[in-house]
């Protein structure tokens, strides 16, 4: 079929990628969006400012490596599938696409960055056989903590619906701010796994779920509580991801008595956290992206718009 341009710019991420549907390869590039230190992320148009002067520069890099033609080009809109989901980053990266599509006269596919993270992580975790398979799917992120059913969709590749997910603080959120708070530079992910794996503590959380909803503005709290009663950041660091992983199995629990025992798929940012990741493919055999196709890219992307063309 030929090659396939992905472009995705993220809240978090400027990043673009070539998916070769001959070789199944992927070459990609990306650059996180400066953040001060300090602070928790960018105000929307400062990402529209940094995705517009990182996005040529990527794709310079992409073509020197890459040297072929394009058959299509996807890019992501909107962040997730679901009616009013919008937000002013991912007009830079649609309107480079539409660009790219006229001036190469190829077909351009529009996607949501959460179909692309599912689509990546299928991908990395050797899993595109469920393409066409109806699976459970968590994106856990700074801007989301969903559990998601995916279907079979001939207009999307595949349709995702939103099944459960945390009614206040989102998993990456809760991890970030932590961070921040211990002095890590943002995101602050890496830190954050890298310390609780230091910590010989493995904590019992107690909380409840929602109509299987979890809540995490409770884990902010209590590191903050044990950052100021002088307990380690090892500790402060195992504690928070402990919290998080014990929402997660519960949702995992809720969303399968719910659905069945369908394939289980994680994807996005805090899911390339290593003792979550290790836990959950013990105990429930999950499917897991390597940590390059969990954070924000567009390789999902690129995918995406190669499947639209092959099913023409």
């Amino acid at each position: 079929m030929g090659a396939f341009l992905g472009i995705d710019t993220s809240n978090y991420t400027t990043s673009a990628a070539v998916f070769d549907n001959i070789s199944k390869s992927i070459i990609q590039r990306k650059q996180l969006l400066p953040v001060r230190e300090g602070e928790l992320g960018l105000r929307q148009s400062d990402a529209v400012f940094h995705h517009t002067v990182s996005l040529p520069e990527l794709l310079e890099s992409l073509f020197e490596e890459y040297k072929g033609s394009l058959s299509a080009v996807g890019v992501s809109v909107t962040p997730r599938d679901i009616e009013g989901s919008y937000m002013p980053c991912f007009l830079v990266g649609a309107n480079s696409a539409r660009c790219i599509s006229a001036v190469g006269r190829v077909p351009l596919h529009a996607f949501s960055h959460q179909a692309g993270h599912i689509a990546a992580a299928l991908y990395s975790a050797k899993r595109l056989d469920l393409i066409d398979k109806k699976f459970l799917a968590f994106h856990v992120s700074g801007g989301t903590t969903d559990a998601l059913l995916v279907s079979p969709s001939n207009d999307k590749v595949f349709s995702i619906e939103q099944i459960a997910s945390s009614l206040d603080l989102k998993a990456g959120q809760a991890v970030d701010r932590v961070g921040v708070m211990l002095g890590f530079p943002f995101p602050c992910g890496a830190a954050v796994d890298s310390l609780a794996r230091k910590s010989s503590r493995v904590y019992q959380v107690h909380l409840s779920l929602k109509d299987g909803c979890c809540s995490l503005s409770g884990v902010e709290n209590k590191c903050r509580d044990m950052f100021n009663a002088g307990e380690s950041k090892e500790d402060i660091c195992r504690f928070c991801i402990d919290y998080i992983m014990q929402a997660l199995k519960m949702m995992v629990f809720y969303v399968t008595e719910k659905y069945g025992e369908l394939p289980l798929l994680f994807s996005g940012g805090v899911s390339s956290n290593s003792i979550l990741r290790e836990s959950f493919e013990k105990q429930f055999g999950a499917a897991f992206a390597e940590p390059v196709f969990s954070s924000d890219n567009a390789a999902g992307i690129a995918i995406l718009a190669g499947i639209k063309e092959s099913e023409k």
